[in-house]
C-alpha cells in the first residue's frame, strides 16, 4: 500500500460488512493524532478516525512496536483511554513475540480482525525505505512472530503500508515487505500451507 492512509476506508468498508473490527496493528507510531498540518485525514490520523466513527473494537486492539519522538508529554494517552493495548517497541527488544502473540489471539478470539502492517515498526537497520524511520525497532523475526501468530484468526483483512523505495538503495525494505506480505496471505483464513 502507500501511506497508512489507505488503511481508513478499507476498514469503513469492512466495519460496514462485519461490524467493529479488532485490530493488529505494527507501527513505530500510534497514528491517532486528529490532524496532521491542519488536515483531518492523513497518515498520522486514520486510528482516531476509525474510533471516531465506530469501526474498531478497541478493546480488541493491539498497537505493536510504539517508540520515537512524539508532539506531547503522553503521546499513548489517547490509545489507552480508547482501550488500545499498547505494546511498546522496548518490551520487545531481545526477545520473541511468541508469548506475546498467544495473549493477542486470547483478546481476538473468534470475531473479525484486520492486521495493520506499517513497515516502520521495523527497526530501520532492516527497512530504511520509510519515510518516517524510528531507530529501535522491531526486527524480521520479531514481525513474522507477529504475522505468524495470528493464524487462525478470523482474518478479515491486512495492509502493509509505507514502503518508500525511493529511501532505499538496496531495496531490501521493499524486499522485505514483499516477503511480509507473502506471510499475511499465508495465514488468511482456509489457506492451507505446508
Amino acid at each position: 500500500g502507500g501511506d497508512h492512509t489507505v488503511t481508513y476506508p478499507i476498514l469503513q468498508a469492512l466495519a460496514a460488512k462485519h461490524g467493529p473490527v479488532g485490530l493488529v496493528h505494527v507501527d513505530a507510531h500510534t497514528d491517532t493524532g486528529d490532524t496532521a498540518l491542519g488536515e483531518k485525514i492523513s497518515h498520522g490520523s486514520p486510528f482516531w478516525r476509525c474510533v471516531e466513527e465506530g469501526l474498531l473494537d478497541c478493546g480488541r486492539g493491539v498497537q505493536i512496536g510504539i517508540r520515537g519522538s512524539s508532539c506531547g508529554p503522553d503521546p499513548n494517552k489517547y490509545c489507552w483511554e480508547e482501550g488500545f493495548w499498547v505494546v511498546l517497541a522496548e518490551e520487545c527488544w531481545m526477545k520473541s513475540l511468541e508469548l506475546l502473540m498467544r495473549k493477542v489471539r486470547a483478546q481476538m478470539g473468534d470475531k473479525p480482525m484486520y492486521i495493520s502492517f506499517d513497515i516502520e515498526g521495523l527497526d530501520p537497520a532492516y527497512a530504511p525505505g520509510t519515510g518516517a524511520p524510528e531507530i529501535a525497532g522491531l526486527t524480521p523475526v520479531q514481525a513474522l512472530e507477529i504475522i505468524r501468530g495470528c493464524k487462525g484468526l478470523n482474518i478479515v483483512g491486512r495492509d502493509l503500508v509505507e514502503v518508500a523505495p525511493m529511501y532505499d538503495a538496496s531495496g531490501n525494505t521493499a524486499l522485505l515487505g514483499a516477503n511480509l506480505l507473502f506471510e499475511m496471505l499465508c495465514v488468511h483464513p482456509g489457506v492451507k500451507t505446508l
